[in-house]
């Protein structure tokens, strides 16, 4: 009897062990929904009071913290996160800076985006040389004098370039096809054909999968972990640069694409218009006043950085700050390195040895995919 006993002890202590064991989120912080578990450990849980009764105690601080976490992979329950995607959809825990960008390698560095620009700047194999391209700035303004629409140079900024050569390169016909897809006013809604699709998507393979910059690009985002694949990469930029949201009239009528590259006109003046070739094209054609300029880059040839005061067909711009002479890859890949490295912030790159500073804006009123945000602007700034 006494034997009988101790054995019902023991099985007694070690099913209310198992038991106890099954009701404790010790270890489980995070999964998913499982059945077998007569409670759960996961953020949902709190909604359906269903949590065990260590889970505030054990998960709710781990699950805003990347202690322990850094590099996990994505889970969609967690409130925060701790890879290197996470500064990209600004969904990162609060102290993942301090806990994982220097074990999980994904910060990119000043010293990166510079060394990194200059390899960008010597591949740029595209960009105009000065027998293709020969510009005449004319005016210098102060910044003080650059909201008086004063039109103070007589002559066109572009004085030749050679289309035949760089508008016939694979990049440059890409961007071309792009440009006119869009209707400038914010407001109007914006929707594209099956063929304007495919112009979108062969621009970006062009620039980014078909070149040896954009490839040197992807490349060092490849080894960040930031993308995967070149499957990846372009889907992102795809989203990221024509995905459509609204500026105006809660319609989708704008995309970082269309700010930044081809221009916009809201509450009467111009908005974005930061490539030196749209503003070639209208100014050829007639619709487009250059008027003076605010700065001007250290480059003695090209790309070159201008700040630049202009009328487009009435509208007027400000400060339109353009990469001269570049390509449209240079364009595109220098952008999109900022953003992703500092988003919404200025950026300090190097293009042969002198500084350049990008600023980029994100568009903060919609998402797309899992809360990661547009571009909604990128420019080069004064220095």
């Amino acid at each position: 009897m006494k034997i009988a006993a101790i054995l019902h002890l023991c099985m007694t202590l070690f099913h209310q062990g198992y038991s106890n064991n099954l009701a404790s989120c010790q270890g489980r912080c995070g999964y998913g929904i499982d059945s077998g578990y007569p409670c759960q450990c996961n953020t949902p849980c709190e909604r359906y009071n269903d949590c065990c009764s260590d889970y505030f105690t054990l998960c709710k601080d781990a699950a805003t913290s990347c202690n322990g976490r850094c590099g996990e992979s994505y889970n969609s329950q967690n409130p925060c996160h701790c890879n290197s995607l996470c500064s990209q959809y600004n969904n990162c825990c609060n102290d993942y800076t301090q806990l994982c960008n220097a074990a999980s390698g994904a910060t990119i560095t000043d010293a990166e985006l510079k060394s990194l620009s200059e390899a960008l700047y010597t591949l740029d194999s595209n960009k105009a040389s000065a027998s293709q391209l020969v510009i005449d700035p004319q005016a210098l303004v102060p910044d003080s004098q650059t909201s008086s629409q004063s039109d103070l140079s007589p002559g066109k900024l572009f004085k030749s370039v050679d289309e035949n050569t760089l508008f016939s390169r694979p990049t440059y016909a890409a961007l071309l096809n792009v440009l006119d897809n869009y209707k400038r006013m914010t407001g109007q809604a914006e929707s594209f054909s099956s063929q304007q699709i495919t112009e979108q998507e062969t621009f970006l393979k062009e620039t980014m999968l078909n070149t040896k910059l954009g490839r040197e690009l992807y490349g060092f985002l490849y080894t960040k972990g930031i993308y995967g694949s070149e499957s990846e990469f372009i889907e992102d930029l795809k989203n990221m640069w024509f995905g459509l949201y609204s500026r105006n009239n809660n319609v989708l009528d704008s995309s970082g694409f269309e700010h930044i590259f081809a221009g916009e006109i809201k509450g009467g003046k111009v908005s974005g218009f930061h490539n030196w070739i749209q503003f070639y094209l209208n100014e050829k054609r007639g619709v487009l006043n250059y008027y003076s300029h605010s700065f001007n880059g250290p480059w003695s040839n090209y790309p070159d950085v201008l700040g630049l005061q202009f009328m487009w067909d009435g509208y007027y711009k400000q400060v339109g700050s353009a990469v001269i002479g570049s390509s449209p890859e240079f364009d595109l890949a220098i952008y999109t390195l900022c953003y992703i490295a500092q988003p919404g912030k200025q950026c300090r790159l190097s293009l042969g040895g002198s500084e350049l500073i990008i600023q980029t804006y994100t568009w903060d009123n919609s998402s797309y995919g899992n809360g990661k945000k547009y571009i909604a602007s990128a420019y080069p700034v004064s220095m």
